[in-house]
């Protein structure tokens, strides 16, 4: 399978990253997908500590993962994301982890909500970060067909 249009560095499981059973833990599959869309999310989409400071952020609101094959200890781990969709609330993240073989291992999906931190509640984002954000949304579902059923939805 082709990677998704963000494609962050390989990762290589360690041996803390293995359980009982030989292969990379789950909460390493969520360490991974958390740590490897992070970086997408801050230097792409603008979500950094400047953001923050204005009095805004983001809250996970829902998470599904599918592990469809297994890593073992020294395997490469290749993930790519794309921003699936997104509305004037909430983001919707997709990604994948692949193997050296380009298989598709692992899918994860993440909504989060777009919150004012003084309110604690979620709000619409200012015009111009919306128009930022349906920019990168539009340019990367031109460019990717996902080959594989997508679990969680928002609306438009």
């Amino acid at each position: 399978m082709k990677q998704l249009p963000y494609v962050h560095d390989s990762i290589k499981v360690t041996q803390e990253m293995c359980d009982h059973n030989g292969h990379m833990n789950v909460n390493y599959y969520y360490r991974l997908f958390d740590s490897t869309y992070t970086s997408f999310y801050i230097n792409e989409l603008g979500f950094g500590d400047e953001y923050l400071k204005s009095g805004f952020s983001t809250f996970t609101l829902e998470d599904n993962i599918r592990y469809l094959k297994e890593f073992t200890l020294n395997e490469e781990v290749y993930p790519s994301f794309i921003l699936y969709k997104a509305n004037k609330k909430l983001l919707h993240f997709v990604g994948i982890l692949q193997n050296k073989d380009s298989e598709l291992a692992a899918i994860f999906e993440t909504i989060l909500g777009h919150i004012d931190l003084n309110k604690r509640k979620i709000v619409d984002f200012p015009d111009e970060k919306h128009e930022a954000i349906q920019k990168v949304y539009l340019d990367q579902k031109q460019s990717m067909e996902i080959p594989f059923e997508v679990k969680l939805h928002i609306k438009d």
